[in-house]
Protein backbone atom coordinates (compact mmCIF):
# COMPACT_ATOMS: atom_id res chain seq x y z
CA UNK A 1 0.00 0.00 0.00
CA UNK A 2 1.66 3.55 -1.20
CA UNK A 3 0.45 6.40 0.92
CA UNK A 4 0.46 10.06 -1.19
CA UNK A 5 2.06 12.98 1.38
CA UNK A 6 -0.22 15.84 1.28
CA UNK A 7 1.10 18.33 -1.10
CA UNK A 8 3.19 21.03 0.90
CA UNK A 9 1.75 24.63 1.41
CA UNK A 10 3.33 27.76 0.39
CA UNK A 11 5.30 29.67 3.51
CA UNK A 12 2.78 32.58 3.14
CA UNK A 13 -0.54 32.54 1.97
CA UNK A 14 -3.00 35.25 1.40
CA UNK A 15 -6.36 34.91 -0.05
CA UNK A 16 -9.01 37.76 -0.98
CA UNK A 17 -7.79 40.47 1.59
CA UNK A 18 -9.79 43.22 2.17
CA UNK A 19 -9.21 46.06 4.26
CA UNK A 20 -10.92 49.67 4.49
CA UNK A 21 -10.50 52.55 6.67
CA UNK A 22 -13.40 55.03 7.73
CA UNK A 23 -12.76 58.52 8.02
CA UNK A 24 -16.35 60.28 9.35
CA UNK A 25 -18.31 59.18 6.29
CA UNK A 26 -15.21 58.95 4.02
CA UNK A 27 -14.59 55.28 3.33
CA UNK A 28 -11.43 54.08 2.07
CA UNK A 29 -10.93 50.96 0.00
CA UNK A 30 -7.02 50.21 1.34
CA UNK A 31 -7.17 46.75 -0.18
CA UNK A 32 -9.40 45.02 -2.64
CA UNK A 33 -9.59 41.09 -2.32
CA UNK A 34 -5.24 40.69 -2.52
CA UNK A 35 -4.44 37.36 -2.95
CA UNK A 36 -0.45 36.20 -2.61
CA UNK A 37 1.17 33.20 -1.94
CA UNK A 38 5.08 32.88 -1.68
CA UNK A 39 6.90 29.52 -1.27
CA UNK A 40 9.85 28.39 0.86
CA UNK A 41 13.17 30.08 -0.48
CA UNK A 42 11.01 32.93 -3.02
CA UNK A 43 11.96 36.59 -3.03
CA UNK A 44 8.96 38.07 -4.25
CA UNK A 45 8.78 42.39 -4.95
CA UNK A 46 5.75 44.42 -4.27
CA UNK A 47 5.50 47.47 -6.30
CA UNK A 48 2.85 49.82 -7.03
CA UNK A 49 1.96 53.39 -6.44
CA UNK A 50 1.81 55.81 -3.48
CA UNK A 51 -1.68 54.84 -1.86
CA UNK A 52 -1.91 51.71 -3.81
CA UNK A 53 -2.32 49.29 -0.45
CA UNK A 54 1.41 48.25 -0.44
CA UNK A 55 2.34 49.24 3.60
CA UNK A 56 -1.13 47.82 4.21
CA UNK A 57 -0.88 44.39 3.09
CA UNK A 58 2.40 43.89 4.44
CA UNK A 59 1.09 44.82 7.97
CA UNK A 60 -1.79 42.25 6.94
CA UNK A 61 0.46 39.30 6.51
CA UNK A 62 2.55 40.41 9.29
CA UNK A 63 -0.22 40.24 11.56
CA UNK A 64 0.62 43.63 12.59
CA UNK A 65 -2.70 44.95 11.02
CA UNK A 66 -5.93 42.75 11.00
CA UNK A 67 -8.05 42.47 7.32
CA UNK A 68 -11.99 43.38 7.20
CA UNK A 69 -11.81 40.69 5.15
CA UNK A 70 -9.90 37.10 3.65
CA UNK A 71 -7.63 34.93 5.47
CA UNK A 72 -3.67 34.91 6.07
CA UNK A 73 -1.70 32.11 7.11
CA UNK A 74 1.75 31.86 7.81
CA UNK A 75 4.16 28.47 7.51
CA UNK A 76 0.28 26.30 7.74
CA UNK A 77 -0.87 28.77 10.65
CA UNK A 78 -3.50 31.17 10.38
CA UNK A 79 -2.10 34.42 11.97
CA UNK A 80 -5.36 37.11 11.42
CA UNK A 81 -8.39 37.00 13.37
CA UNK A 82 -6.84 35.95 16.41
CA UNK A 83 -5.90 38.26 19.77
CA UNK A 84 -2.81 40.18 19.40
CA UNK A 85 -1.21 37.98 22.01
CA UNK A 86 -1.55 34.92 19.92
CA UNK A 87 -0.65 37.17 16.78
CA UNK A 88 2.47 38.69 18.69
CA UNK A 89 3.79 34.94 19.13
CA UNK A 90 3.50 34.02 15.74
CA UNK A 91 4.77 37.27 14.86
CA UNK A 92 7.89 36.42 17.08
CA UNK A 93 8.57 33.14 16.22
CA UNK A 94 7.83 32.68 11.97
CA UNK A 95 8.20 36.27 10.83
CA UNK A 96 10.98 38.70 10.69
CA UNK A 97 9.48 42.08 9.83
CA UNK A 98 11.70 45.22 8.99
CA UNK A 99 9.39 48.36 8.56
CA UNK A 100 10.34 52.02 6.89
CA UNK A 101 10.89 53.58 10.22
CA UNK A 102 13.25 50.28 11.69
CA UNK A 103 13.30 47.74 13.71
CA UNK A 104 16.45 48.81 16.51
CA UNK A 105 15.45 50.49 20.29
CA UNK A 106 17.84 53.33 20.30
CA UNK A 107 19.10 52.79 23.73
CA UNK A 108 20.69 49.31 23.29
CA UNK A 109 23.17 48.18 21.06
CA UNK A 110 22.84 46.24 18.03
CA UNK A 111 23.98 42.93 20.04
CA UNK A 112 21.12 43.71 22.92
CA UNK A 113 18.25 44.60 19.90
CA UNK A 114 19.36 40.60 18.56
CA UNK A 115 19.56 38.70 21.87
CA UNK A 116 15.75 40.93 22.57
CA UNK A 117 13.85 39.51 19.59
CA UNK A 118 14.95 36.35 19.95
CA UNK A 119 14.28 36.37 23.65
CA UNK A 120 10.54 37.61 22.55
CA UNK A 121 10.37 34.41 20.91
CA UNK A 122 9.97 32.26 24.15
CA UNK A 123 11.88 29.49 22.73
CA UNK A 124 16.09 28.67 22.39
CA UNK A 125 17.52 30.64 19.27
CA UNK A 126 19.36 28.14 16.23
CA UNK A 127 21.87 30.75 15.58
CA UNK A 128 23.88 32.92 17.89
CA UNK A 129 23.54 36.38 18.05
CA UNK A 130 27.47 36.98 16.94
CA UNK A 131 27.41 34.22 14.17
CA UNK A 132 23.94 36.04 12.92
CA UNK A 133 25.74 39.35 13.54
CA UNK A 134 28.69 38.28 11.11
CA UNK A 135 26.45 37.19 8.47
CA UNK A 136 25.22 41.07 7.73
CA UNK A 137 29.07 41.31 8.11
CA UNK A 138 28.15 43.22 11.52
CA UNK A 139 30.59 40.71 13.85
CA UNK A 140 32.47 44.12 14.61
CA UNK A 141 29.76 46.75 15.47
CA UNK A 142 28.01 44.63 17.95
CA UNK A 143 28.40 46.92 21.06
CA UNK A 144 27.07 49.87 19.06
CA UNK A 145 24.05 51.72 19.69
CA UNK A 146 21.60 52.48 16.14
CA UNK A 147 22.75 56.26 16.17
CA UNK A 148 26.21 55.27 15.76
CA UNK A 149 25.83 53.28 12.62
CA UNK A 150 25.89 54.08 9.19
CA UNK A 151 22.73 53.84 6.85
CA UNK A 152 24.12 50.94 5.23
CA UNK A 153 25.37 49.52 9.02
CA UNK A 154 21.73 50.05 10.10
CA UNK A 155 19.58 48.52 7.59
CA UNK A 156 22.14 45.61 7.67
CA UNK A 157 21.14 45.29 11.47
CA UNK A 158 17.67 45.64 11.25
CA UNK A 159 18.13 42.67 8.88
CA UNK A 160 19.69 40.83 11.39
CA UNK A 161 17.11 41.32 13.77
CA UNK A 162 14.50 40.81 11.58
CA UNK A 163 16.22 36.90 10.89
CA UNK A 164 16.74 36.85 14.61
CA UNK A 165 14.64 33.56 14.76
CA UNK A 166 14.86 31.73 12.02
CA UNK A 167 11.76 32.69 10.57
CA UNK A 168 9.65 31.36 7.90
CA UNK A 169 8.62 34.37 6.26
CA UNK A 170 10.93 37.55 6.24
CA UNK A 171 8.94 40.79 5.65
CA UNK A 172 10.60 44.16 4.62
CA UNK A 173 9.15 48.07 3.69
CA UNK A 174 11.61 49.94 1.79
CA UNK A 175 14.85 48.44 3.45
CA UNK A 176 16.80 50.37 0.56
CA UNK A 177 14.94 53.41 0.63
CA UNK A 178 17.49 55.59 1.90
CA UNK A 179 20.95 53.78 0.87
CA UNK A 180 23.67 55.06 -1.86
CA UNK A 181 23.79 52.37 -4.77
CA UNK A 182 26.63 50.71 -3.74
CA UNK A 183 25.54 50.00 -0.34
CA UNK A 184 22.07 49.32 -1.66
CA UNK A 185 23.60 46.30 -3.92
CA UNK A 186 24.91 44.65 -0.38
CA UNK A 187 21.69 44.67 1.45
CA UNK A 188 19.69 43.67 -1.54
CA UNK A 189 21.90 40.97 -1.78
CA UNK A 190 21.58 39.96 1.89
CA UNK A 191 18.10 39.22 0.81
CA UNK A 192 18.91 37.22 -2.02
CA UNK A 193 21.22 34.81 1.02
CA UNK A 194 18.24 34.97 2.75
CA UNK A 195 15.81 33.66 0.03
CA UNK A 196 18.43 31.02 -0.90
CA UNK A 197 18.31 29.83 2.63
CA UNK A 198 15.33 28.91 2.34
CA UNK A 199 13.28 32.10 4.05
CA UNK A 200 9.69 33.17 1.82
CA UNK A 201 11.06 36.72 1.47
CA UNK A 202 8.48 39.71 0.25
CA UNK A 203 9.81 42.80 -0.11
CA UNK A 204 7.67 46.67 -1.12
CA UNK A 205 9.99 48.67 -2.32
CA UNK A 206 9.87 51.10 -5.84
CA UNK A 207 13.97 49.94 -6.47
CA UNK A 208 14.65 49.05 -9.84
CA UNK A 209 17.43 46.67 -8.09
CA UNK A 210 15.13 44.96 -5.51
CA UNK A 211 12.52 44.27 -8.49
CA UNK A 212 15.72 43.01 -11.09
CA UNK A 213 16.57 40.72 -7.64
CA UNK A 214 13.38 39.14 -7.00
CA UNK A 215 11.73 35.97 -8.27
CA UNK A 216 8.64 37.68 -9.06
CA UNK A 217 7.23 40.75 -9.31
CA UNK A 218 3.79 41.60 -7.60
CA UNK A 219 1.96 44.92 -8.33
CA UNK A 220 -0.58 46.48 -6.72
CA UNK A 221 -2.76 49.65 -7.74
CA UNK A 222 -5.80 50.64 -5.87
CA UNK A 223 -5.94 47.76 -3.39
CA UNK A 224 -5.73 45.34 -6.14
CA UNK A 225 -3.42 42.97 -7.58
CA UNK A 226 -2.95 43.66 -11.23
CA UNK A 227 0.51 41.97 -12.26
Amino acid sequence: MTTTAAPRRPALEARSLYRFFRAGEEETLALRGVSLAVEVGEFVAVSGPSGSGKSTLLSCLAGLDDPDGGTVWVGGERICHRPEAVRATLRARRIGVLTQSGNLFEHLTVGANVRLAQGLSGRSARTAPQELLASVGLERRAGAHPSQLSGGEAARAGLAVALANDPVLLLADEPTGELDRATETGVVDLLVAAARRGVAVVVVSHSPRISAAADRLVRLADGQVIA
